[in-house]
């Protein structure tokens, strides 16, 4: 999608900056995930990493009790975010800045726990690991997700799709050589469920979508960006068996290690 004209990006955020959230994901994911982070400070201090409208940071701050630092490079959904927060009296305690995930102008090894919903592969997986890597105190744990392929040789569209945007996507078991390498301890992961991809994110788009082709009745570009929005969930639900969304998460050992290359 990285090289479509101006109206597309027009239309896509139209569509995208409405919906709870902008990827797969749901609270309970999120649950499941904190608990992997066993030991976790009660007060921990937690980024989110490629935030969107805030989705994810909501039910971090609903199932933590610490600072969360809430991350993203698109400023209307930031300020989007920042309304939420102060709608809800979380604005004490969640701070929403416009930044590049990337550059973080953030002190290093000041973070108990980087959290990144479906955001890190913006960055390529080694660059990611070393960001995330910086950020976290020794010890400190790394919880995100990413695509991953489930079955060699996907239907031509739906290969299509994911090069568009990703297209050094692996598999997962290529994701967790790649944590490794970053110098993490892999502590455990799983497959965001089929509820996971509807509930918060394609259902409400479809609704989105539905909504927008009534305003853009008479404006054939913008009927066209639509259709092609429309497709997404579409092949997923025919050919979702292909691929999924897995959280990993992982630890920063608490004294040096080394990675398979021997560097520390």
């Amino acid at each position: 999608m990285n090289d479509q004209g101006s109206r597309f990006w027009e239309i896509f955020f139209e569509v995208y900056e409405s919906l709870p959230r902008q990827g797969p994901g749901n609270r309970a994911c999120a649950e499941r995930a904190l608990r992997l982070c066993a030991g976790l400070p009660r007060a921990a201090k937690i980024v989110d990493l490629g935030c969107g409208v805030g989705g994810q940071t909501l039910h971090l701050a609903d199932l933590t009790t610490g600072s969360i630092v809430a991350v993203d490079s698109h400023a209307p959904s930031i300020e989007r975010l920042k309304a939420t927060l102060a709608a809800r009296g979380l604005s004490w305690r969640v701070q929403a800045q416009v930044d590049d995930i990337g550059h973080l102008d953030l002190p290093p090894e000041s973070f108990h726990l980087v959290w990144s919903e479906g955001a890190l592969y913006n960055l390529g997986i080694e660059n990611a690991m070393r960001v995330c890597h910086g950020l976290l105190r020794p010890g400190g744990f790394l919880a995100f997700t990413d695509a991953v392929w489930r079955k060699e040789d996907p239907p031509p569209e739906i290969k299509a799709s994911f090069d568009l945007d990703y297209p050094t996507m692996g598999t997962a078991a290529d994701m967790m050589a790649a944590i490794q390498l970053g110098g993490f301890e892999l502590i455990g992961g799983f497959t965001l469920p089929d509820e996971a991809w509807w509930g918060d994110f394609y259902t409400p788009m479809e609704q989105r979508i539905k909504e927008l082709r009534r305003k853009y009745g008479n404006d054939a570009d913008a009927l066209a960006v639509l259709n092609q929005l429309a497709q997404e969930p579409e092949r997923h639900r025919n050919h979702s068996d292909y691929y999924a969304y897995e959280f990993f998460v992982a630890r920063r050992p608490a004294t040096p290690c080394r990675d398979r290359t021997g560097n520390e």
